[in-house]
């Protein structure tokens, strides 16, 4: 049997080449890590993680993303089963000890007799052969070229910015305290997963003064600034408004300063455990554009990090990214050349559990056609449809941008159609229908 080739070992095409394994059909998965990096990547494992350690929310009841990581657990993914494995405490989310996690896939891939991982840079597409091209925003100047060359047109791009990470024994706890947002979590680790640093409104009002009149990171000649808003730098947010950072990452509701209880903090400055040794801790929602001077400046003005050091600094860097609704056909394949599919981050979604998933789609897919029949997508009331079913058709080309999973790409629930219902009974509903809609989509595998 011929095997499937997947270029980048990210996490997309991870997931894929373990999927297709799985279904007994030998890849080939080509990373160009270690011998060229990139300037965000540290390590040559696979499925390393470069902005965040956090697979956000895993609530499969109320929240979309929760229910795209119910999806792949039932699929057997690889992702989730190391996440799960790798977790540290974060409330309701699922973060993970990054460096454990990306070793944990790295040994699965290579314990897998049907993988072959091979080392070097794919610089062109093959016009044959089954291949899945997943190799993440970060795709090689080389590879990128080609991709536009085929496709007959530029890929899309934002600037994706990283969020920095403080050491633990750094913070100063007389001021911060430890304490998940509305106490949320079942276990005393989970209420007390994230460091709280407060501010008052003298404090906030200076801190984004400062955030402002920052040196800034210069964008390059023919690069447009243009971001996705579910990562937005923290200077761009400040720049709509003042009080923007107090109603987003900044909000200081459902938590209660440990220190003076009586009194209610203006803004609150999270920070989220980053490793199993809690010795690392990152910004929530803190990416940004500054450069380095100015971010150690500005964020040692936040209570309890004056005396802060950085493991390391915001970044920001180009993400890559294909107009999938005008190029991409609902198996993922790209409709001049059927041979290759695309997953990940290159299709337009946002966000690791999405980048997986689509690895997932494209593993499984891939798989079907080697062994020789098709495999349609699961339905758009799943997680998973529909996602791929919005960056495959419906979404709007014009005005096409990366999309992370949410209830909003589900088709409407009939019973809901009429009247207004509370996201108490709407979510639960269509994470019931998600549930059986894809265990059916198994099924008839």
């Amino acid at each position: 049997m011929e095997p499937i080739h997947i270029i980048g070992a990210g996490l997309a095409g991870s997931e894929a080449a373990w999927q297709a394994a799985r279904a007994g059909v030998p890849v080939i998965l080509h990373e160009m890590r270690p011998a060229k990096g990139t300037f965000a990547h540290k390590t040559g494992d696979c499925a390393e993680m470069v902005c965040s350690n956090s697979f956000r929310s895993d609530d499969d009841v109320m929240n979309a993303v929760g229910q795209l990581h119910w999806e792949m657990r039932a699929a057997g993914g690889l992702i989730m089963t190391m996440a799960d494995r790798h977790k540290l405490p974060a409330g309701g989310a699922l973060a993970v000890d990054r460096e454990a996690f990306s070793a944990a896939v790295t040994q699965a891939l290579r314990a897998e007799p049907l993988i072959r991982i091979v080392p070097g840079e794919i610089t062109e597409l093959p016009g044959d052969g089954n291949w899945i091209v997943a190799t993440g925003p970060l795709t090689s100047d080389s590879l990128a070229q080609a991709i536009r060359s085929v496709t007959g047109t530029d890929a899309l791009a934002f600037f994706d910015a990283i969020a920095p990470i403080v050491h633990a024994d750094t913070i100063d706890m007389t001021v911060a305290w430890e304490q998940s947002r509305y106490d949320k979590g079942e276990t005393e680790a989970e209420q007390k997963a994230y460091i709280n640093c407060p501010m008052t409104r003298d404090q906030y009002e200076a801190f984004i003064d400062a955030l402002l009149a920052a040196e800034k990171t210069e964008f390059h000649e023919g690069e447009t600034a243009g971001y996705f808003d579910g990562c937005l730098p923290i200077e761009v947010m400040a720049e709509r408004g003042r009080e923007t950072l107090r109603h987003g990452p900044m909000k200081p509701v459902g938590l209660t300063n440990a220190h003076k209880p009586d009194e209610k903090a203006y803004a609150v400055v999270q920070l989220r455990r980053d490793n199993a040794l809690g010795t690392l801790y990152n910004i929530v929602g803190f990416q940004t554009k500054m450069k380095y001077g100015a971010q150690t400046q500005v964020f040692r003005m936040i209570p309890g990090l004056e005396n802060a050091s950085f493991a390391r600094l915001g970044g920001i860097h180009r993400n890559s990214f294909l107009n999938s609704p005008t190029l991409l056909d609902d198996r993922m394949r790209l409709r001049q050349r059927p041979n290759l599919r695309f997953a990940g981050q290159v299709t337009g979604v946002e966000g690791y559990v999405e980048s997986a998933a689509m690895g997932l789609l494209a593993g499984r897919m891939a798989a079907a056609q080697a062994l020789g029949h098709d495999l349609p997508p699961p339905a758009p009331t799943t997680a998973m449809g529909a996602l791929v079913n919005h960056i495959t058709g419906g979404a709007e080309a014009k005005t096409f941008q990366p999309m992370n999973v949410n209830f909003g790409l589900f088709p409407p629930l009939d019973e809901m159609r009429s009247g207004r219902k509370g996201r108490k009974d709407r979510y639960p509903a269509y994470t019931q229908r998600a549930k059986d809609d894809f265990r059916a989509w198994l099924a008839a595998q």
